[in-house]
């Protein structure tokens, strides 16, 4: 039973994952935007400014 229950874990992080937008990407700059930037990470606002204020944006 721990081993299912793991695997649904396991399963619903990378549900999870999925279903965010790849970092640098123009999705990724608008969901940010949207969120309070006292809840940014050092990491999410050194990509922000590269990716979404420089320029560097990826396109798919």
């Amino acid at each position: 039973m721990r081993i299912i229950k793991m695997g649904a874990a396991v399963f619903a992080a990378v549900l999870l994952q999925a279903c965010s937008a790849e970092v640098g990407s123009q999705a990724w700059c608008q969901q940010l935007e949207k969120k309070d930037k006292s809840e940014w990470s050092a990491t999410e606002a050194g990509d922000y400014a590269k990716h979404c204020i420089f320029g560097d944006v990826k396109t798919d």
